[in-house]
């Protein structure tokens, strides 16, 4: 097959071998589970469960709100401890509330029956996906069934694990690539795609080899395995459509606009799974590594556990531990402490020492050197945004492609003079959408005041128009005579005046 290259992007030196040798690992159940209620790219689920309660194994604790949210389901049996706030020192997006489960003895919620993923219609499968509470696994959260909603003609299965620490990918397809690409057989079904790409790092024999003979056994003829350069961020959505079908997404655009639809292996497992087996998604393969744990490793981990709890698992911290991420070295998100739960999207643990971290302090000027644009995969001027957003010229900032930005971080690592461009740009889109969020609650007041002036000035106008008609109405004959009749009725006493003559209030001599 005849690949493209994509711009920019840079090699880096691998380190998955650190945590593959052992397989997959299973997680002892920790003490408690704090399972966030926003696992997913849209509004937070809404819980179904109080305090107190005792809930089962696969039981949906908490509901969708809205078609881009997604149910979340007890990786255990337990009791509910508590639904309470967040840490307010999480990573952004994690701050909401979560629901404490206490693991404890019980029964596992029936499952849905098994659908024939070759007869079932595409909206019954679509539809067991998204009660599945199945979303994006490779670090989107995007829920699953939204994005299967559209046709599309190319489904691309993402196993191009580009991160140089995470294999969690890498583990999941050597040991379970049949379920990958039943998973992708069913996806194919629902967008109705005549073709599938599976498309896995040539840095990963082993993966490469499993998913070659899964699909020998379990494809159906519209499945191809296809070997992708390791470059960073070759996994990246629009990267890898360019990689394989030589096509860009349109700016602003999304991969369905091309008739293309990208999902990650593990979530195409965990489709087969709820199809195939009526499983919510109540786990996920994580990747822990780093010179700073112990035995790092890849392990199936019960959604919500501690990341301590984790790292207990791979044999601990070593001396070498000196920062936590949250991801990968690139993309990952520095943890203030371990206490942080494990959600959906959350694939690897990484804990680096003194030798994988930059030195503090040492930011120079910007040198226009433009090597920054020669690393940039999405074809930016990081050099320019950088002045647009420490000027404060966001708008300027966003017409350049500020939210083309991946945040990938290859500028950074690119950049001699150590400047945080991710970090700036990061905080100019954070100051666009807090401006853009402003300027629609003024919009809605703006509305809302509008819309009290017609409503007042409506009421007026038909306060005026009843009092014209009530004039207009007294001012006929008729209706002053029967005035006249009236008062003159008041006058003598009688209630019947009968009609009105000269000698009428006068007296008889």
């Amino acid at each position: 097959m005849l690949l493209h290259s994509f711009p920019g992007g840079l090699r880096l030196a691998g380190h998955k071998a650190v945590s593959t040798a052992g397989g997959l690992q299973p997680v002892t159940m920790p003490a408690r589970l704090r399972l966030a209620l926003q696992q997913h790219a849209g509004p937070p689920a809404l819980p179904c469960v109080a305090p107190g309660d005792r809930v089962a194994r696969g039981q949906r604790i908490a509901s969708a709100d809205g078609e881009l949210s997604a149910d979340l389901h007890a990786p255990c049996a337990g009791r509910v401890e508590a639904i309470e706030p967040g840490d307010p020192a999480a990573p952004p997006g994690r701050q909401g509330a979560h629901i404490v489960l206490v693991p404890q003895g019980g029964a596992e919620a029936p499952r849905w029956p098994a659908l024939d993923p070759d007869t079932a219609s595409p909206e019954a499968l679509r539809e067991r996906i998204r009660a599945a509470g199945v979303v994006g696994l490779g670090g989107a959260g995007f829920p699953t069934a939204e994005k299967l909603s559209v046709g599309r003609e190319l489904l691309v299965l993402n196993g191009a694990e580009c991160e140089p620490w995470i294999a969690c990918d890498d583990a999941l397809l050597r040991e379970h690539a049949d379920e990958v690409v039943l998973g992708g057989r069913v996806m194919a079904r629902v967008v109705g795609a005549a073709r599938v790409l599976l498309a896995i790092e040539d840095s990963m024999p082993e993966a490469l080899a499993a998913a070659r003979a899964a699909c020998q056994a379990q494809g159906d003829g519209r499945i191809d395995v296809v070997a992708v350069p390791t470059i960073y961020p070759q996994g990246g959505e629009r990267q890898l459509i360019r990689t394989l079908t030589g096509r860009e997404v349109p700016r602003a655009g999304l991969p369905r606009d091309i008739g293309v639809i990208v999902q990650n292996v593990a979530t195409a497992r965990a489709a087969w799974r709820a199809v195939a087996h009526g499983e919510p998604l109540l786990e996920r393969i994580v990747t822990v590594t780093g010179p700073g744990v112990a035995r790092p490793g890849n392990f199936i981990v019960p959604l919500g556990t501690p990341v301590a709890h984790l790292v207990a698992q791979a044999g601990g911290y070593t001396d070498a531990a000196r920062r936590l991420l949250l991801g990968g070295p690139m993309m990952g998100l520095a943890l203030p402490h371990d206490q942080f739960t494990l959600g959906k999207p959350d694939n690897c643990v990484l804990v680096l020492g003194d030798a994988d971290l930059r030195p503090v302090g040492d930011e120079m000027p910007c040198i226009r050197c433009g090597d920054c644009a020669s690393a940039c995969p999405a074809r930016l001027l990081p050099q320019q945004l950088l002045w647009q957003v420490r000027a404060d010229r966001l708008d300027e900032a966003r017409d350049q492609g500020l939210f083309d930005c991946i945040e990938c971080g290859c500028c950074d690592l690119a950049c001699p003079s150590h400047i945080p461009l991710t970090a700036h740009f990061r905080h100019g889109k954070s100051a666009l959408r807090l401006r853009a969020a402003e300027a629609g609650r003024a919009e809605a007041a703006r509305e809302r005041y509008e819309s009290r002036l017609q409503r007042l000035q409506r009421e007026a106008d038909e306060r005026e128009q009843r009092l014209a008609e009530r004039r207009a109405g007294a001012a006929q004959p008729e209706a002053v005579a029967a005035a006249l009749a009236r008062a003159r009725a008041r006058r003598t006493g009688d209630g019947d005046a009968g009609p009105a003559t000269e000698d009428d209030g006068g007296t008889t001599p």
